[in-house]
Parts: structure tokens; C-alpha cells; sequence
């Protein structure tokens, strides 16, 4: 069993979560967060990209490093459907540009339902 977190793109959230609802994916957290890669960001150009082209913007990045809004999404999954999970986050969330997320797997070693007292993979929705 593994915890899969991807950071992704405050915009991308509903197409990454029907594309994981297609891949058998029935269970994930998320929560707004805020965060920066290895670039830096000048803030108002980076909120005027919406009158500019994305890739105007990211060539113009400036030197102050600020935060920048995202969702980090949280999915405990089977070892079996963490590739599948993977590849789907990759697959809705590359554009080729700055700022296209990162993703996590972190393994876990045990889990338990509240409700029922079930432990281990039983208590995946998968």
C-alpha cells in the first residue's frame, strides 16, 4: 500500500480528479496549498498571464520567489494501482511548461478503518 501526493496546478484539479475516477481511483484528500519549484515568480506578472500568453510569462519570471497557489491531492492505493495513478496525474498535468507539479509515493505499512476495526488493503475503497 503506498500514499500517492501530487501537486498540481489550481486549475487542473477537476480534469486530474475525473481522470482518476476513469482509472478506478475512488477515494483521494485535497487541500489548496501554496508553493514554488526551482524558478522564481514576480507576482504580477505572474497574475496578468491571464492577458498574456503562459509562455511569455514564464520566459518574463522575475527574482522575487513567491508562493504560488496549488492543490496537493492525497491517494492511498494498492502497490498495483500506484503506476496507473502515476502515469494518469502525468498524463492530464503535462503541458511541457514550468510548473507542472510534482508527484510523491510514499510506502505505508499499515492502515485501519475506524469504523469496522479492518486493517491492511481492506480498508481501500479499490
Amino acid at each position: 500500500m503506498k500514499e500517492v501526493i501530487a501537486i498540481i496546478r489550481m486549475n487542473m484539479m477537476n480534469k486530474t480528479k475525473r481522470a482518476l475516477a476513469d482509472a478506478g481511483v475512488s477515494s483521494m484528500y485535497a487541500k489548496e496549498c501554496l508553493g514554488r519549484g526551482k524558478g522564481t515568480v514576480e507576482l504580477p506578472r505572474y497574475l496578468g498571464g491571464a492577458e498574456a500568453t503562459y509562455e511569455t510569462m514564464i520566459q518574463e519570471l522575475g527574482v522575487v520567489g513567491r508562493l504560488i497557489p496549488k492543490r496537493m491531492i492525497h491517494m492511498i492505493v494498492p502497490d498495483k494501482l500506484v503506476k496507473t495513478v502515476v502515469n494518469t496525474v502525468i498524463g492530464v498535468n503535462k503541458t511541457g511548461r514550468s510548473g507542472d507539479g510534482k508527484i510523491f509515493v510514499i510506502p505505508l505499512s499499515e492502515s485501519w478503518r475506524i469504523r469496522t476495526g479492518e486493517s491492511g488493503d481492506a480498508v481501500l475503497d479499490q
